[in-house]
């Protein structure tokens, strides 16, 4: 093609465009980008504020290390407490379900103990706690299995049954939705991130 051709179909073209608004959607504003990034480092520091005391540490341990073991027992004791226990109790996919969960509560189980994206790691938890009682303990409760759920055998069931048997659950729900509203407390890797941030600013 000689560069006289090319030249003609340029100008082809852009005879042919010109005039044509291309949509607000398929144009890269840095303003727009920029709002975005905000909206993130908005939504970063909401998560890793805090100025609760720092003896919330003392929940941090208790919520942390309660649900570190409970999920690394479930890979070590798979019968008991993992695929087995989860398959008895009617919850779809033991197989998956098990060690999903068991990844979750480590995780998130270690992220609080040491204060890291509490509250972000506080909402999986709040839902893991909601499943337990749900799955274990209303059945309990109700003195029979219902949705699939089985009911197991305890010594006595009705609202004292399930209370005396949900006692952990509900405290770890309970300290779960305390570290989602208040955050990690000074002594804790969100502090610090928080504070390297404002200085930052």
């Amino acid at each position: 093609m000689s560069p006289l051709s090319a030249t003609s179909r340029n100008k082809e073209f852009q005879g042919i465009t010109h005039g044509i608004r291309l949509p607000d959607q398929l144009i890269s504003h840095p303003e727009n980008s920029q709002k975005g990034n905000n909206r993130v480092m908005s939504l970063y520091q909401k998560i890793i504020a805090t100025n609760a005391p720092s003896a919330v540490i003392l929940i941090r341990i208790t919520v942390g290390s309660v649900f570190l073991s409970e999920g690394i027992q479930k890979f070590l004791f798979s019968d008991e407490v993992g695929v087995g226990r989860f398959a008895k109790i009617g919850i779809p996919s033991p197989e998956f379900a098990a060690p999903f969960v068991g990844v979750v509560e480590s995780v998130c189980g270690a992220m609080i103990l040491v204060g890291l994206l509490t509250r972000l790691a506080a909402i999986p938890l709040i839902v893991d706690m909601l499943v337990a009682i749900l799955s274990t303990k209303i059945p309990i409760l109700l003195g029979y299995g219902f949705w699939g759920f089985s009911l197991r055998n305890v010594p006595y069931y009705g609202f004292w049954g399930m209370a005396h048997e949900a006692r952990t659950d509900f405290a770890m729900l309970m300290g779960a939705i305390f570290l989602l509203i208040v955050g990690a407390g000074g002594r804790s890797v969100d502090a610090r991130l928080a504070s390297a941030n404002r200085q930052g600013s």
